[in-house]
Parts: C-alpha cells; sequence; structure tokens
C-alpha cells in the first residue's frame, strides 16, 4: 500500500511543478505612487519657513516630550490602554489579518482526507475487517494572477487598517490633551470669577460703609453690585462646564463620568502679572513638506486603499482568462476477510489525477463591468489620495497660522490685563478722593473682569494651536 500511495505523489508531483511555473505572471497594473506636486513650503508664518527650521520637525517628538504636565501624561496613558474607540481598531486589524490570511490561502492546494473503518459479519459467517483511507487534492492554478492580485489587495488593506489605527491613536491622544486644556482653562476661568467676586463683595462693602458715613450714594451701592451679581451670574455655568469636560474626558478614557485629577494649573495671577505654567515658544519647527506624506497616517491609509484598488483591477482583468484546476484523488485500503479459515486480502489502494479549464465564454456583460467598476475603483482611491494630501497641508497651514496668531494675542491681552488693573487702581483712587463717581470705577472693574476671562481663554487658544498644529504634523504619538 504504501509503494501505491508513493507512486502516486510522485505522479501528481509533476503536475503541481508545472502548475506553480505557469502562476509567474500577473494581469492587471503594477502599483507605482502616483506623483504629487507637494507644495516646498508650509503656507504660515514666515519664522516657521526658514531652511534652519526644515530638517526638524516638533512631529518627530513624542508626546509625553510635547506635553509636559504629569497629570496629562497619565490620563493620555490611561486613554491609550482603555479607549474603545482603539480597542474596536485593534480588533479590525486583527480581522483585516486573519482576511489576509483567507485570502492568501487560495494559492495553496486544498487537501483532504476521508477514512473509514468498517468490519462484520455476514449470514454466510464471513468475517472481514477493513481500513479505507482516502484522500483528494485540489489546486486551482494561479496562471493569470487572479489569487495573487486578491492577496495583494487583502495585504494592503491589512496595511490600510493598520494606519487607520495610528490615525485613532493621533485622534485620541490630541482629544485627551485638547479637553483637558479646556478643562485647566474652565478652572481659571472659575478661579478669576471667585476672586472676582470676593473682591466685589469687598467693595460692596466698602461702599454701603461710606454710604453710611454720608460719603457716598444708594446708587453707588447699587453700581457696586453689579459686577458682582455678573460674577456670580457666571459660576454655576462655569461649573457646568467644568463637569461636562470631565464626562468628555472620562468618556475618552473608557471609564464612567467621574472627576478628573489636576494637574498644573493653567496659570497663576501674581502682583507683577500672570505666570504660566509652560513656555510655549512663538514659533515650532515643521519639517520638511515631503516628510508630510509618510508621517501623517491618514495619508498612508489613503494610499493603501489606492493599492488595494489597482490590484483588484488585475483580477477583474483574471476573470476573462481560463480558470484551470488540478484534480488529484487517491486512497487505500488494508484489513483482512475470513471465509472457511481462510484469509482473503482487501484491495489496497488506487488513485487519479485530471486536469480541468473553465473559460467564460456569455456572462451577460458582467466581467465588461465588473473591469470597469475595479477601474472606476481605482479612480476614486486616486481622488480620494490626493485630496486627503491637500487637507493634510491645509491642517497643517491653518494650525501654524493658529499657533502664531494665538501666541500674539495671548501676549497683547496679557498687556491689555495689566493696563487695566492699573485702570482700576486710578479709578478707586480717584473716587475715593472724590473727584470721580463710581460709575468710572464699575466701568474699569467690568472691562479688568472680562479681560482676564478673555486672557485665560487666550491661553487655552495657545494650547489648542499647539495641539492641533502637532496633530497636523503627524505627531509621534508613540
Amino acid at each position: 500500500m504504501r509503494n501505491r500511495q508513493t507512486n502516486f505523489i510522485a505522479k501528481a508531483a509533476p503536475i503541481l511543478l508545472a502548475a506553480l511555473v505557469l502562476s509567474g505572471c500577473a494581469v492587471g497594473p503594477n502599483y507605482h505612487r502616483p506623483a504629487v506636486q507637494a507644495p516646498t513650503v508650509f503656507h504660515g508664518p514666515e519664522d516657521s519657513q526658514q531652511p534652519e527650521a526644515q530638517s526638524a520637525s516638533v512631529a518627530d517628538l513624542p508626546w509625553w516630550q510635547v506635553f509636559h504636565d504629569s497629570q496629562l501624561q497619565e490620563l493620555i496613558r490611561t486613554a491609550l490602554k482603555q479607549n474603545y474607540d482603539l480597542q474596536l481598531a485593534v480588533e479590525r486589524v486583527a480581522a483585516a489579518r486573519a482576511q489576509l490570511g483567507i485570502t492568501r490561502a487560495n494559492q495553496f492546494p486544498q487537501v483532504t482526507l476521508d477514512p473509514v473503518f468498517s468490519g462484520g459479519k455476514s449470514d454466510q459467517n464471513i468475517k472481514s475487517n477493513v481500513f479505507q483511507l482516502a484522500g483528494d487534492v485540489v489546486f486551482q492554478v494561479d496562471l493569470f494572477g487572479r489569487y495573487r492580485r486578491q492577496t495583494e489587495a487583502a495585504r494592503a488593506q491589512l496595511l490600510g487598517t493598520q494606519d487607520a489605527q495610528q490615525t485613532v491613536v493621533l485622534t485620541l491622544v490630541s482629544d485627551v490633551a485638547s479637553d483637558y486644556f479646556l478643562l485647566r482653562d474652565l478652572d481659571l476661568q472659575l478661579q478669576i470669577t471667585k476672586e472676582t467676586v470676593r473682591t466685589q463683595e469687598d467693595s460692596v462693602k466698602l461702599t454701603k460703609l461710606r454710604l453710611q458715613h454720608g460719603v457716598a450714594t444708594t446708587l453707588d451701592v447699587l453700581q457696586a453690585r453689579q459686577v458682582l451679581d455678573v460674577a456670580n451670574a457666571q459660576i454655576p455655568d462655569l461649573e457646568r462646564q467644568i463637569g461636562q469636560t470631565e464626562d468628555a474626558i472620562n468618556i475618552l478614557l473608557g471609564k464612567y463620568p467621574d472627576n478628573v485629577p489636576r494637574g498644573m494649573p493653567l496659570g497663576i495671577q501674581a502682583s507683577d502679572g500672570w505666570t504660566w505654567s509652560e513656555t510655549l515658544p512663538p514659533q515650532l519647527p515643521t519639517g520638511l513638506p515631503s516628510q508630510l506624506l509618510e508621517r501623517r497616517p491618514d495619508i498612508r491609509e489613503a494610499e493603501q486603499n489606492l493599492v488595494a484598488a489597482n490590484a483588484n483591477i488585475g483580477v477583474a482583468k483574471a476573470m476573462f482568462f481560463p480558470q484551470i484546476s488540478l484534480i488529484g484523488s487517491g486512497g487505500a485500503a488494508f484489513g483482512h476477510s475470513q471465509f472457511a479459515g481462510s484469509h482473503i486480502p482487501a484491495p489496497l489502494g488506487v488513485g487519479t489525477y485530471a486536469a480541468a479549464a473553465t473559460q467564460p465564454i456569455f456572462e451577460g456583460g458582467a466581467l465588461r463591468n465588473n473591469l470597469r467598476y475595479a477601474k472606476s475603483e481605482e479612480r476614486q482611491a486616486l481622488i480620494g489620495y490626493q485630496q486627503t494630501i491637500q487637507r493634510a497641508f491645509g491642517d497643517v497651514s491653518d494650525a501654524l497660522i493658529g499657533y502664531d496668531k494665538y501666541h500674539v494675542v495671548r501676549e497683547r491681552q496679557e498687556q491689555s490685563v495689566k493696563d487695566l488693573q492699573e485702570s482700576v487702581n486710578v479709578s478707586l483712587m480717584r473716587y475715593r478722593g472724590g473727584t470721580s463717581n463710581y460709575l468710572d470705577v464699575l466701568d474699569s472693574q467690568r472691562s479688568l473682569f472680562n479681560a482676564e476671562l478673555t486672557l485665560a481663554q487666550a491661553r487655552n487658544n495657545e494650547y489648542q494651536g499647539l495641539v492641533q498644529l502637532y496633530k497636523a504634523l503627524g505627531g509621534g504619538w508613540k
């Protein structure tokens, strides 16, 4: 029996070898990256386009070297472990990897075995015990590269899914950082508002005391309460925004709504001005524009979609050609039959092999339209790739302009707060000296309160600009 199996394998081996040799070509276009006319410099502030700033990029830094707040770093680490969107992205990669394995399996022979054991005793007192083993081999000869193109498309889809996962990581880290800076900004606004309430309560007490001594009017007292009432009305709204921002951060962390621990405050007000927790430079290096094509995961994902669509054209073209199948089958049996004291051997083995071809003749235009569909999908993928690149450069330009101008706005707003603080001091001095009415004090205090809130928002905008620039450049979210 073993000799017969060896003979069968020896006969089938040349056929399989020939099939592998014939599978050396593949119809359809090979992928070549399309030429992209990328800008030579990013559109933004002039200082960000200096040649010495082009060799390096802030996007090459990992996020923990960009955001120095230790509490923010811990929040980001938690999000990367527990966020549900990221977990889904990881599973999509695993599914795409399994799909690649399924598709690639079509390039290999399909072997099945069918073992059977039988035995018994007949009416003529014939006893038998026979073990049968049958096997089939089916191999689709990939003469025109249909299955190889399908595998190429599946591999590109896997790589695209991995790039999509990196996009989720990029978005997740930037969202956590953005919401955290917003939270610290709201904390600062709440702090400014509560300090304004305390200051205005003292002012109202002083005005009432002056009224009792006949050096102020009831109108002065009412005017003094105006800023206090406005500040008191803003406290619950700021607390609402803080609570909702904390909820948003916890959802990103894969947790239920809860409080969020704080790290460094956004800024501290001192007698000589504001002290900020971090020093943000006016300009950041951006790197070469050509590096953006490799750094941004959404661009890489769009290119992998183009690779897959290009391979599918080859699949559609291969459908026009014959589909060749090699089929082999064989079997063997051993055992014995006992009759009248003698043993009769069972048949030992058989084997067959064949080749078959299927050629489409008339499909009602299905194959032709399938090819048209594949080409249209490839053109759509190319347009999407070009559009993604265009939007990426738009994101970088917006982020560069925003970061630069937010920095200028914060500096000027800081100076405005200093001037208004001096105005409040002068107006109070004039009012106490009797040379002006309380309306002047009220106007300067109201302006100072609004200017301080605007300054807090300007500082938050500066942080948000940093986040958006790092994200737009495809930062190193390692």
